[in-house]
């Protein structure tokens, strides 16, 4: 169980590196800090006060779950939960401003907005399955493995011993 936490720990550590990838890039470049903090006022400015909120709230609820999770307290499933549902709203409110299936529209011209689509994209756009959902059933999964790892064990009972 305890490998389990550790790979579930890394994935959403790497999820949350990748969300916050705006602020991080600009670190890794050799910038000050006050460029990274210009780039993200630009992304929030650019999606709107709601969005940048829902972006901002979703990595620091995944950070917050991972650092729970490392610790082993069982409530790093309410942070991450809440940090998938701040997450979907977001993804779900990018999707509905761009006007509705982009993947449909995607697959017929073989692009998507920033270029060409990669193969897994395009393969999930050949079956009809929109790639929104492919991410957020699979961060539901992991949710579940979180669910997993960081249950109560109960204590076994001794023989002769009454369980209430």
């Amino acid at each position: 169980m305890k490998l389990l936490r550790v790979v579930l720990l890394l994935a959403v550590l790497a999820y949350a590196g990748w969300l916050a990838w705006p602020f991080v890039s600009p670190l890794l470049e050799g910038a000050d800090p006050g460029a990274a903090l210009t780039r993200v006022g630009a992304e929030v400015g650019a999606g709107g006060l709601m969005t940048g909120g829902l972006w901002l709230g979703a990595i620091a609820l995944y950070l917050i779950a991972a650092a729970m999770l490392g610790a082993g307290n069982p409530r790093a499933a309410v942070a991450y939960f809440l940090g998938f549902l701040a997450d979907a709203a977001l993804r779900l409110a990018i999707e509905r401003g761009r006007g509705g299936d982009v993947s449909a529209r995607s697959a017929d011209a073989g692009l998507t907005e920033m270029g060409p689509m990669s193969a897994p994209a395009e393969a999930a756009a050949s079956v009809g399955v929109d790639p929104l959902w492919l991410v957020l059933g699979g961060l539901m999964v992991l949710g579940i493995l979180i669910v997993v790892a960081t249950r109560r064990r109960r204590r076994a009972r001794s023989p002769g011993q009454l369980a209430f």
